[in-house]
């Protein structure tokens, strides 16, 4: 029987969200992560356009977590428009995971239960 084919997996969000902590950890437990710049994007379908993900994991935070977490000196329209030009993504995600309230280790979590899913 052959081995299952690797997931390829692309995470989008708003600054702030967690993608760079999650990715790190998907990447150290050995799965091909892109962290996809969407927020900054007038493109839409960003996330699709370079190599279509297996597996697109939308993460979540509101304004003043993601502000917090960052330390980001902006405004909250400016949060509100990251997060308009996300939509095309959080309409198609196979995962949705909203970070306000968990921490790294719990975001990883559910990802990871998520994946194992076999409808992911």
């Amino acid at each position: 029987m052959p081995a299952p084919k690797p997931l390829h997996l692309a995470i989008v969000g708003p600054c702030g969200a967690g993608k760079s902590t999650l990715a790190a950890a998907l990447r150290a437990r050995g799965y091909a992560v892109r962290e996809i710049a969407q927020e900054h994007s007038f493109v839409p379908g960003l996330w699709r356009h370079f190599r279509r993900p297996d597996v697109l994991i939308y993460l979540d935070a509101g304004y003043e977590t993601c502000t917090r977490r960052k330390r980001l000196d902006w405004l909250p329209h400016e949060h509100d428009e990251q997060r308009r030009r996300l939509a095309h993504a959080r309409r198609h995600c196979d995962v949705y995971v909203d970070t306000d309230p968990l921490t790294p280790d719990q975001v990883l979590s559910r990802v990871l239960k998520a994946l194992a899913q076999p409808e992911v």
